[in-house]
């Protein structure tokens, strides 16, 4: 269920398929259409640049649909990395050693980076959002793709008629044995457990953390994995090593086109949005820029899209995406009517007291 506070309206994209335009994920929106400038003449290009990313399956397709282009285009050699890692983006800016051009950077990290002054301006005299909805339109962070975490489990451990449906049923050992996995962070699984003690979405935020916790020390020993990439929760299923965990949809999508007896559950997903910036002190900043612009193009987000279905913000990408593949996309309507807006702006705020908390309680018994 979308929150019922949305500060902007939903924008059709087309038939039967819709994005939150997301203004409730708080953080410093531009709240002017971005100028476009002329751009400055092209300075000497490098022999290579770096672009970071959550890796996996997206680092896979990330390659096959922006970076390939990227390098084709401007002959320069594009090395990719992972995972996404905020204390190695804050410690390169900090001592001036910023190995990265561009990184993946999820919203609640994305407006920390803004607070912090990590991250370079976009230049829009390069980057050509006029075809993003305003609202999600960011002065230092592009949005690159929507996702949702979800809940994902075994189908030959639980078939038809048995399978799990809510957050309530995560946390029911007895009516669905086995063990779990979940992410090692506080963010999601507070929600999760707030939901599975029956707290209504519309209620959700403000977070009773107490309560989360509390609600969560039901489930921790049932936890055997804490899972800290997102390729690692998929293949925790596949290997069967975990019977229900929360996983990235795209992930979980890419292991289900391959034959894995594997299901998800869209059902109080929390949907967010995935950016990419360049970390302030980045070398070679105007083919950075460069790269930004190929991540923000309409046809390259339409692939990406109908290969790992984490749709763009693009208005006009969905003119690129097979009509069959549209109910599977966390923005079709379907779905997204069944799942929350996480909210960045609370998270940011109040991120650093929580993960404290969090560690603390990670090493109890």
């Amino acid at each position: 269920m979308i929150r019922t506070g949305l500060q902007r309206a939903l924008v059709l994209l087309t038939t039967g398929v819709v994005i939150a335009s997301l203004g409730v994920l708080g953080g410093a929106y531009s709240q002017q259409p971005p100028v476009f400038a002329q751009p400055a003449p092209e300075p000497p290009k490098p022999r290579s640049i770096v672009v970071n990313s959550s890796g996996g399956i997206v680092n896979q397709v990330l390659r096959q649909v922006f970076l390939s282009v990227y390098e084709q285009r401007y002959g320069i050699r594009v090395i990719d990395t992972s995972p996404t890692d905020f204390a190695k983006l804050q410690a390169m800016v900090r001592s001036g050693n910023v190995e990265w051009n561009v990184t993946e950077i999820s919203g609640i990290d994305g407006f920390r980076a803004i607070k912090l002054g990590l991250l370079e301006p976009i230049d829009f005299a390069i980057v050509n959002v006029s075809d993003f909805p305003r609202a999600v339109v960011n002065d230092h962070l592009l949005p690159m793709s929507f996702f949702s975490t979800i809940m994902a489990y075994r189908t030959d451990v639980f078939p038809v008629g048995r399978r799990p449906r809510s957050w309530a049923d995560f946390w029911d050992i007895k009516k669905f044995p086995g063990p779990r996995a979940l992410q090692n962070t506080p963010v999601d699984n507070l929600e999760f457990a707030l939901l599975a003690d029956g707290v209504p979405p519309e209620r959700l935020y403000p977070l009773d953390v107490t309560r989360a916790f509390r609600k969560l020390d039901e489930v921790k020993p049932h936890i055997t994995v804490w899972w800290t990439t997102g390729a690692q929760s998929p293949q925790l299923l596949v290997d069967k090593e975990v019977v229900l965990a929360t996983a990235w949809n795209a992930r979980i999508m890419d292991i289900m086109r391959k034959g894995a007896p594997v299901g998800m559950e869209w059902n109080h997903g929390l949907l967010k949005i995935a950016y990419v910036a360049i970390p302030r002190g980045a070398r070679d900043v105007f083919w950075s820029q460069k790269m930004l612009a190929i991540f923000a193009d309409a046809e390259l987000q339409g692939k990406w899209t109908s290969i790992i279905p984490y749709p763009g913000p693009n208005l006009k990408a969905m003119a690129y995406v097979d009509p069959a593949l549209r109910p599977f996309l966390p923005t079709y309507e379907e779905n997204l009517k069944k799942q929350i807006v996480q909210k960045d702006a609370w998270w940011e705020e109040n991120m650093a007291r929580i993960q404290e908390r969090w560690n603390r309680w990670m090493l109890q018994r």
